[in-house]
């Protein structure tokens, strides 16, 4: 009788170590799907996307709560007409583009088109601003304005404008512009910082009014007269999606902390989640420039 009742009490206790178990998973699961969903499209010849953007998705991962997916050109960044894994964009809360000329087929650039059309956020680095290139003529060449279209506000389609800058000697100061100083995305970011990019003349074509202008740059050793262009601010796009956008993101701009600290803001913002209130730290980059 006394081996039957402790038979008894060791297949409970079993029993109530596997209900507590899968509860446990059960809760784990739930709390990871609760996660917002950040993909990452990466894909450019020049500025190292496809180094700096997973070490913000890391980051994301282990200190901010987000789940991530990063995608990259195939078989690598000089690869203009394949990004594998596009269909992650449709379970994503946020998209994140760091693009430069590329040409993929139809059937890539309709998941793209897919997402923006439900109107969840974008953000958008750098050479996002020409993130396509086909010739004149093909059927897709209208996405050769995707920066016109994703990252400034409406009226959307309206031609591709004109990306220049002031010469890869130069370089960019920083600054807060005063009447946006409030806003949750400039949390902790320095009022002045230098960044190694060199200006993108943006203006007149974007941002467009109904943009709020966060940060004015001022060009460094200009190869030719220059005027001072905003690199990065906030809208609503043509989809009704609401955007950020930023002209810096030189693989030296990622070593910045107000920089670092700019780019986990904004995809906080992006996602629906209140700006951190305690920064992690620093983020070890050091992530090279492949250059032209």
């Amino acid at each position: 009788m006394k081996n039957l009742i402790n038979m008894k009490c060791l297949f409970l206790l079993c029993l109530l170590v596997l209900c507590s178990f899968s509860s446990c998973a059960q809760s784990t699961a739930s709390s990871d799907t609760e996660k917002p969903l950040v993909v990452f499209v990466t894909g450019d010849h020049e500025y190292s996307s496809e180094g700096t953007m997973p070490l913000i998705a890391a980051e994301l991962e282990k200190n901010y709560g987000f789940r991530t997916i990063v995608l990259k050109s195939s078989p690598d960044h000089t690869s203009e007409e394949n990004i594998p894994g596009l269909e992650a964009l449709k379970d994503a809360d946020l998209a994140v583009f760091f693009l430069r000329w590329r040409r993929l087929p139809a059937d890539q650039v309709k998941l793209i088109e897919d997402y923006l059309e439900t109107g969840k956020p974008v953000i958008g680095f750098r050479t996002t601003t020409h993130a396509f290139n086909y010739p004149k003529g093909h059927e897709l060449e209208k996405w050769n304005a995707f920066g016109e279209l994703a990252f400034n506000s409406p009226p959307g389609w309206g031609g591709k404008a004109n990306h220049t800058h002031y010469g890869h000697e130069s370089s960019t100061d920083v600054s807060v512009i005063p009447e946006a100083g409030d806003n949750p995305i400039l949390t902790g970011v320095d009022k002045n910082f230098h960044a190694d990019s060199w200006l993108y003349t943006v203006l007149p074509d974007y941002p467009t009014k109904g943009s709020d202008w966060l940060l004015m740059g001022h060009a460094v050793n200009p190869d030719k007269e220059a005027i001072d262009h905003p690199v990065a601010w906030t809208g609503t796009n043509a989809y009704g999606g609401k955007l950020f956008m930023t002209t810096l993101g030189h693989p030296g701009d990622f070593e910045l902390e107000p920089f670092q600290r700019l780019v986990i803001n904004a995809i906080h913002w992006g996602a629906g989640k209140p700006v951190p209130r305690q920064w992690a730290g620093k983020i070890d980059m050091n992530v090279p420039y492949h250059g032209l």
